[in-house]
Parts: structure tokens; C-alpha cells; sequence
């Protein structure tokens, strides 16, 4: 089973357990999550594609939309499992306790992965116009609108982690609705379509 294709059979996301973020050594999102998944954990890994173009051929690549981050349901009764994973380097904490990451941001990632395949990593944006999407497979979604060159991008952040992600979007399908708010940031817990695993899903 193809990477890109792990997300689309995996959307039955529970709302009632917590998510938490690993951050892990450069280019190890992928192996960490495998790891984690065969240890029994349920994995998040937002994923985003590139075309590359070769002299003889054009291929898709998928890369962690978030580069060195893997986002984990639950398990923090098992930590020293976690953080003696190959990759892991720490969980993204406040104040030296796990820190949960939001599932309404969770959400607004899964939900511009699956409907648009132009999304792509943003600068971490902390002013701006903040719209929400009116109608279309994104709407109620809610983000900083940005310009460049006269495209109009959706910008949806995890403020915790200080990362964004942008989808172009016309910007008379948003209305404005305010500010952003003040962004914060994690200290350490010393020791993504998308990929998701459970422990449940089987490979092919």
C-alpha cells in the first residue's frame, strides 16, 4: 500500500482522545510513524505532494507537510516507549507535561489535505486578515488570508508547533472575521493527503 493512500482509508478520527506532537530528527517523520504504528499507536502524519519531473519520467513524492513533526492519539502512559523510538527526539510540551494539541486544528489540516491537492507548508504566520471559508468543500474553515503575486492562499496554523499550511483559495468564497490570536510556543519534553495509522489497518 502506497503512502498517499493510507490517509484516504483511515479518516474515522475519534474527537474524544487527545493528540499530542512528537518532533523528530530531519527526514524520520515517515520511519517514526511506522515504528509507532507496529508498537501498537494510532499516528497522524499530514502529507503533501510534489511532482518532480525527471529526463525520462514526472513522479509524485509525498512529504511531511509538517517537516519533523508526527502527531500521536493518545499514549502518554507509555512515554519512555515513545521517546526510545528511533527518530523521536522529544514530545512537544508545556512546562514539562505532554501538551495536547488542539483537535480543531488537527481537523482544519486533515480537512484541506483531503479536498485540495495544491496545499503546500506556509511560513508561520501570526498577523493578517483572519477570514473564514463561506461555501465549497472547506467551508467554516477558518485561517489567515494571504496574497502573493495575485493568488489568494488560506493559511492554517498549529500554533503550537509555530508551523502553517497554505491552500489557494478564491478570496471571494471567504469573509473576514478578526484577528489572529497571539500565538505561544511549546518548551520540550526532553526523552500529516496524509498518513494515518491505527493499530488496526493492515498493509497490502
Amino acid at each position: 500500500m502506497q503512502l498517499q493512500e493510507m490517509g484516504t482509508e483511515m479518516q474515522s478520527a475519534a474527537t474524544q482522545a487527545n493528540w499530542y506532537a512528537l518532533y523528530t530528527r530531519h527526514q524520520h517523520e515517515k520511519p517514526v510513524a511506522f515504528a509507532l504504528w507496529n508498537k501498537n499507536h494510532e499516528v497522524y502524519l499530514p502529507l503533501c505532494r510534489s511532482v518532480r519531473q525527471w529526463q525520462d519520467r514526472t513522479k509524485q513524492i509525498w512529504f511531511p507537510l509538517f517537516p519533523g513533526y508526527v502527531f500521536l492519539r493518545e499514549g502518554m502512559d507509555r512515554q519512555l516507549q515513545i521517546l526510545t523510538t528511533p527518530g523521536v527526539i522529544h514530545i512537544v510540551g508545556w512546562g514539562g507535561r505532554p501538551a495536547i494539541v488542539p483537535q480543531s486544528q488537527l481537523d482544519a489540516v486533515r480537512r484541506i489535505t483531503e479536498s485540495c491537492p495544491a496545499v503546500q507548508t506556509h511560513p508561520y504566520l501570526q498577523a493578517g486578515d483572519r477570514v473564514r471559508v463561506k461555501t465549497g468543500p472547506l467551508v467554516g474553515l477558518e485561517g489567515i488570508l494571504t496574497r502573493k503575486k495575485g493568488v489568494a492562499r488560506l493559511v492554517v496554523s498549529m500554533e503550537m508547533l509555530g508551523r502553517s499550511a497554505a491552500v489557494e483559495i478564491d478570496d471571494s468564497n471567504v469573509e473576514t472575521i478578526g484577528l489572529p490570536p497571539p500565538a505561544k510556543f511549546p518548551q520540550r519534553v526532553s526523552a500529516l493527503g496524509e498518513l494515518r495509522l491505527t493499530s488496526k489497518m493492515e498493509f497490502s
